[in-house]
């Protein structure tokens, strides 16, 4: 029995020490995503977009002879949950650096904890700009809110022809920050020629647009510039065909989401956004990721995922040319990148305040699927 006793010691040595030593030889990188609530389509979409970036580094070898994984958790859009599992993957999780897959809100909390503990951290796509603002440890791969809104002001008056322009946005981070680019782009370039004849603000909760678009209705605009996220967005494409109205409706990276076309049915015929995904991309390694993730998921691709994507496999090149896992290190490379090809594009590179810098994408809705329109590229509207 004695012994007995002894040999199921030395197994249970044997194990602690196989799975520390198993922890220990992989490269963890955290995730805060929305899985629950209003954005859960996109979280989804974001987790399993960073379940192919890690198939893809540890087919290809992993990161400093160690496997690479994710530790993922769900922050309900909510920045209270954000800042509690910020620090859980901090102090508990230990991870290298972290994608902030979530939204403006939860990510804007999160940024001082990441720049205060030296943990690189990348922002997939929330556009406020309290996220770099909050210091050097902070990058953003989406767009910074006003230049996806000057983007879209862009599109409005040079691609859809606009001279008449309403706006309906929605009252939060998001919505503010793409009306105030918009307006900035038409106060600098079309004044005289392009006028503003309607500005509502709707709130979150809203779901009922037909009293918005009644007074959108009203002034006949050429253009109905819609920002919001898909949950909202579609609502207003669809409520807005069934009012009669033809303007051109423009909406941005929010409504770029499968959820968006399913919502507003046939009424998204036609409908324009700025993005951050070309769906036409010829890259390999782009219609790759797209035809992998219909194809696994079942569902078309989206702006969040390939953002996301992006960010883990920047973070992944910025740890392989440090060969590192210390902070400063990882900072430094991704400070440094410079022409990397991601699924959402060239990154010509990052500005000193971890801005970055790439076209804006162009998208039309046609079939049931988003295609490609055009590009801006125009360097006084991409450069933050």
């Amino acid at each position: 029995m004695k012994c007995i006793k002894t040999l199921l010691f030395v197994l249970m040595v044997c194990i602690f020490f196989a799975g520390t030593s198993g922890a220990a030889d992989t490269i963890k990188i955290g995730l805060l995503v929305p899985l629950t609530g209003p954005a859960a389509a996109d979280g989804l979409s974001v987790q399993n977009s960073i379940k192919l970036a890690v198939e893809r580094v540890n087919a290809e070898g992993g990161l400093l002879g160690k496997k690479v994984d994710f530790i993922s958790y769900d922050d309900r859009m909510d920045p209270k949950d954000a800042v509690a599992l910020a620090r859980k993957l901090i102090e508990q999780d230990k991870v290298a650096a972290v994608v902030a897959g979530s939204y403006s809100a939860p990510s804007r909390a999160v940024a001082p904890i990441f720049q205060e503990e030296k943990m690189p951290a990348v922002a997939a796509y929330a556009v406020h700009p309290d996220i770099t603002k909050a210091g050097n440890y902070n990058f953003r791969n989406g767009f910074l809110g006003m230049v996806e809104g000057k983007a879209a002001a862009y599109v409005a008056v040079k691609m859809l022809k606009g001279k008449k322009i309403a706006l309906l946005v929605s009252d939060n981070d998001f919505g503010r920050e793409l009306a105030k680019g918009f307006k900035y782009y038409i106060d600098k370039y079309g004044k005289g020629t392009v006028s503003i004849v309607s500005q509502q603000v709707y709130s979150m909760q809203e779901k009922d647009f037909k009293a918005y678009l009644s007074k959108i209705k009203e002034q006949n605009p050429d253009v109905i510039f819609s920002s919001g996220y898909y949950f909202q967005t579609g609502p207003v494409v669809k409520q807005a065909r069934e009012m009669g109205i033809k303007a051109h409706i423009l909406g941005e990276e929010g409504a770029d989401s499968p959820k968006f076309l399913e919502i507003a049915g046939a009424a998204a015929e036609g409908f324009v956004i700025v993005t951050n995904l070309n769906r036409d991309d010829k890259r390999p390694e782009v219609k790759k990721f797209l035809a992998t993730y219909e194809s696994r998921y079942g569902i078309q691709p989206d702006m969040v995922g390939a953002s996301a994507y992006d960010a883990f496999m920047m973070i992944c090149d910025s740890i392989k040319r440090a060969k590192s896992l210390k902070g400063p290190d990882i900072r430094a490379a991704l400070a440094g990148i410079k022409d990397y090809s991601g699924l959402t594009g060239l990154v010509k590179k990052f500005t000193p305040e971890g801005e970055v810098v790439k076209d804006v994408q162009v998208q039309i809705v046609r079939k049931g699927r988003f295609r490609n329109l055009g590009v801006v590229s125009d360097p006084d509207i991409i450069t933050p």
